[in-house]
């Protein structure tokens, strides 16, 4: 899992909640359901059986992989729409090309982030390289889905190509976790994603029987991905692992910690930790389009059928998959 890495994590800003933060506890744990998505490749579905309250303003979550193709078998995802929401594409192995038919694109590997707003709407791809599926090779990622408020559902879209150098790099207090900031802020630390609703995203690596406590925003919720290994959740040290999502309830900091012993097969804990501003208004949402009500979801839909939402640029030859 090389996402991006340090040789030393002790040359890194070290960062701890303050003694008297009020720890928050786990609500509850869920295991992540697998499916298919795209053209046939494996993910887990993050959020399933988790209630939207405690989500918002995240939608969806998918670990894409983590898979060894073999050659001829990488896959992506034909032209799709979105609108309404913010598509965050974060890939920790392999390679992935993208393109939308506002002009945005590009090519993101390991530890780069593709940031989409789909906003008013627009048409996407996703694909893996001819490199790839000619020779297969290892793919692992997750795809995030951001809300966007009802004031900002029509915006222009917008594309962020955010490269692996540019995340912050923090370190716990013992210097036993590697924090990568992808967006938001960690006591006082900056990440490079720009978003309309408040979050923060980090990529945790926890060495065996390391434990990070962080400062939290109150007015954030709480939320710890697995992406392999196993460890605890919160103070009360709730087992997790692979494939599980810890909730947390209220509070002004969130504790993680990566067991003694791990598999040989994930030497650390790797662990995706959220926090958002809930926007608390009501949400409707199917398949690719995420709205306020169900008119504005039809709206959509046929908008989608008139054109509105783009048309599918000849660039790349990615104009092959049809829709």
């Amino acid at each position: 899992m090389p996402a991006v890495t340090v040789e030393n994590t002790l040359t890194l800003p070290r960062v701890a909640a303050p003694a008297d933060a009020v720890s928050r506890p786990v609500l509850g744990v869920r295991t992540a359901p697998t499916g298919f998505e795209g053209e046939g490749f494996p993910v887990r579905r993050a959020f399933a059986g988790i209630h939207y309250r405690h989500l918002d303003p995240f939608i969806m979550m998918d670990q894409m992989g983590e898979v060894d193709y073999q050659p001829g078998e990488p896959k992506g995802t034909p032209w799709h729409p979105h609108r309404g929401f913010e598509t965050v594409t974060y890939i920790i192995d392999g390679i992935f090309d993208h393109q939308d038919s506002n002009g945005g694109g590009g090519t993101i590997t390991n530890g780069d982030t593709q940031w989409m707003t789909a906003g008013s709407g627009l048409l996407h791809i996703e694909a893996p390289p001819e490199s790839l599926v000619m020779s297969g090779g290892l793919f692992h990622g997750l795809q995030l889905w951001v809300n966007l408020p009802a004031k900002d559902k029509m915006m222009a879209p917008r594309y962020q190509d955010i490269r692996g150098g540019q995340v912050q790099l923090l370190t716990s207090s013992d210097g036993g976790a590697l924090l990568r900031v992808i967006a938001g802020e960690l006591d006082g630390h900056e990440g490079p994603g720009i978003t309309h609703t408040p979050i923060t995203m980090i990529h945790a690596t926890l060495a065996p029987g390391a434990e990070v406590t962080l400062p939290w925003r109150e007015d954030f919720n709480g939320l710890a991905y697995v992406l392999s290994g196993h460890g605890t959740a919160g103070a009360e040290r709730r087992p997790v692992h692979l494939g599980q999502t810890a909730v947390f309830g209220a509070g002004s900091s969130l504790t993680v910690r990566a067991d003694e012993k791990q598999d040989s097969n994930s030497p650390s804990l790797e662990v995706v930790l959220l926090g958002g501003q809930p926007i608390r208004e009501p949400m409707a949402h199917y398949g690719p389009f995420v709205m306020n009500t169900k008119a504005e979801l039809q709206q959509a839909f046929e908008d989608f059928q008139k054109g509105l939402l783009g048309t599918v640029p000849a660039v790349h030859g990615m104009s092959e998959r049809g829709l």
